[in-house]
């Protein structure tokens, strides 16, 4: 599953209304859906035809505080603790420090200096 370095591999959508947004993005983009055990809440690996593409989850299970609907995107790095060591000393804050996903890879989520949120994933 693993994408080359520095291109947008992963996009999770964390909703307010799982089954609605499932409707809606299997309507429109054909998207089909594997469920995936994560602590006992709804979350849905994306796929694109045999892609994986994304999850797609409740807000419990995002990063950012607050009752909106969002997108984040993951890039793919190589040695993610060492490029996420470097992102903070060049004024990145954390919002989730490197972590491991069964199946998935190792994911952190940061703010970069203008204040945007951005997902790194080292996948497997």
């Amino acid at each position: 599953m693993s994408r080359p370095h520095g291109l947008f591999a992963w996009h999770d959508l964390l909703t307010t209304d799982v089954e609605k947004a499932k409707a809606f993005f299997t309507a429109t983009l054909d998207w089909t859906y594997e469920n995936y055990d994560l602590a006992g809440e709804p979350y849905f690996v994306i796929r694109s035809g045999d892609e994986m593409v994304g999850g797609l989850g409740t807000l419990n299970q995002g990063y950012l505080a607050g009752p909106q609907s969002y997108w984040l995107g993951f890039v793919e790095v190589n040695d993610i603790d060492r490029r996420f060591a470097i992102a903070v000393e060049h004024g990145a804050s954390v919002i989730r420090g490197p972590h491991d996903v069964p199946g998935i890879g190792r994911l952190c989520v940061l703010s970069d200096p203008t204040g945007a949120i951005i997902g790194w994933m080292q996948g497997l």
